[in-house]
């Protein structure tokens, strides 16, 4: 390893990385990143979902820019300030509701789950919390003893009922066997103990899956009758990334918080819990940083908005996600390695095993391929318990030339995969999940 990567390793704290090949970055320009090597390289991640509109999409640069120039403040905390205060009443008129609604601001989904679940606890007066097996909602400690993913091995939330996500397991229960389980838990625990149910509405770090039809309104059905509140995690698949504007709305229901983040920033360090005011206003100096609020991101979040709407970007999201999912459906026909395709618009998860492969495992084959993808000009990382499930979920104003080119790479990169031209001994340098 040499230049900014040999750089970033003796400087920065292994304990807040997450590598798969030594990338590193110093430029990119909507979908495309530009590595200190001078190599041009497409990112069908989107740096995890958080580059919504790509890189330097010009409708940020001029909002930020503004901001940064004259700032008004530095936060919410203390004081009221417009770019703010735009955002939250944007976001509230995004998220209609019969009953008056407020907007916590935040950094980071973590923070922002970790907020949602504190203030549902403190309004109801309840502890429990229901999550699910295979969920990440977040790397605090209140967001771990919540989630479900086996990276995430901290101590779990007293009264925490954990249920296995549908689908997640194909040898697993169905959601009409989940949905009862959950009822006979309540009766043993009582159901009064319970103050919300977490989930995704896409089980995003769990694998890229998708809840068969109809369960999450059935969840939410029976929360309610329980007095129980819903949060919808939609850090990674919200904000028009699964075709509609929330991922929610697939499934024809409203949970009663709605906690956004990742893409509201496009790379900025933003997020968002939409919730009723009773919930929101359940306290004073309950959850707050010195930062939260800031003008700079909020304008970065407002020019997001505006975006999502003047680019049609769910509308595309949708189509451009038929579009790659039925290439990857006759990629997979082609190659044994990949085992399944599944996703909805631009979120949408390839599960890779090894056969065809001499690698002892799925988790290795995905890490080989991963690794020789990037050296061919493509950035995709993994997800899912076995780390063996490329999470594609580029910039929602990727274009179908990048789409198509980036396929290609990946098709060579399996084939290399296959054939033995990887040289695997370079890739157990990378830890991953």
């Amino acid at each position: 390893m040499n230049g900014l990567y040999a750089r970033d390793t003796a400087a920065l704290a292994q304990v807040q990385k997450l590598r798969f090949f030594p990338q590193a970055v110093v430029g990119g320009k909507g979908a495309i990143l530009r590595t200190d090597d001078g190599r041009e390289v497409i990112d069908l991640s989107a740096a995890w979902g958080a580059a919504s509109l790509g890189y330097g999409h010009p409708a940020l640069v001029a909002a930020v820019s503004a901001a940064v120039s004259d700032p008004a403040g530095a936060s919410v905390l203390s004081s009221a300030n417009g770019p703010a205060t735009a955002l939250a009443e944007r976001l509230i008129a995004l998220f209609p509701s019969d009953q008056p609604q407020k907007v916590w601001l935040g950094h980071s989904g973590s923070d922002a789950n970790e907020t949602a679940i504190r203030a549902a606890r403190r309004a109801t007066g309840r502890q429990g919390i229901i999550g699910f097996a295979g969920a990440y909602h977040g790397c605090t400690l209140g967001t771990m003893a919540v989630s479900g993913h086996p990276t995430l091995a901290s101590d779990k939330a007293d009264g925490l009922i954990q249920l296995p996500y549908p689908g997640a397991d194909p040898s697993g229960p169905d959601a009409d066997a989940i949905l009862r389980e959950l009822e006979d838990q309540l009766a043993l625990v009582g159901a009064q103990t319970i103050a919300a149910c977490i989930f995704e509405p896409i089980l995003s770090d769990g694998g890229l899956v998708v809840p068969p039809s109809g369960f999450l309104a059935r969840l939410d059905a029976l929360c309610r009758k329980h007095g129980i509140l819903t949060i919808s995690d939609e850090v990674k698949v919200g904000l028009g990334r699964t075709g509609r504007l929330h991922a929610f709305q697939h499934e024809g229901f409203r949970p009663d918080l709605l906690v956004l983040g990742k893409g509201l920033g496009c790379g900025l360090p933003l997020s968002a819990v939409i919730g009723p005011q009773w919930v929101m206003d359940c306290a004073t100096a309950f959850a707050m940083q010195t930062l939260h609020g800031n003008p700079v991101c909020a304008a970065a979040g407002l020019a997001v908005l505006d975006t999502l709407t003047a680019e049609s970007l769910p509308d595309e999201a949708a189509r451009k996600g038929k579009i790659l999912l039925a290439s990857l459906q006759d990629l997979a026909r082609r190659h044994g390695s990949i085992a399944a395709v599944r996703g909805r618009g631009l979120a949408i998860g390839v599960e890779i095993s090894n056969s065809g492969t001499k690698l002892p495992s799925d988790a290795a084959a995905t890490a080989a391929l991963m690794f020789r993808a990037y050296e061919l000009g493509l950035v995709v990382y993994c997800v899912g318990p076995s780390s063996n499930v490329l999470e594609l979920t580029p910039p929602l104003t990727i274009t179908e030339a990048e789409i198509n080119h980036g396929l290609v790479l990946l098709d060579a990169a399996i084939q290399d995969l296959l054939a033995g031209r990887i040289d695997v001994n370079v890739t157990v340098k990378f830890a991953g999940w």
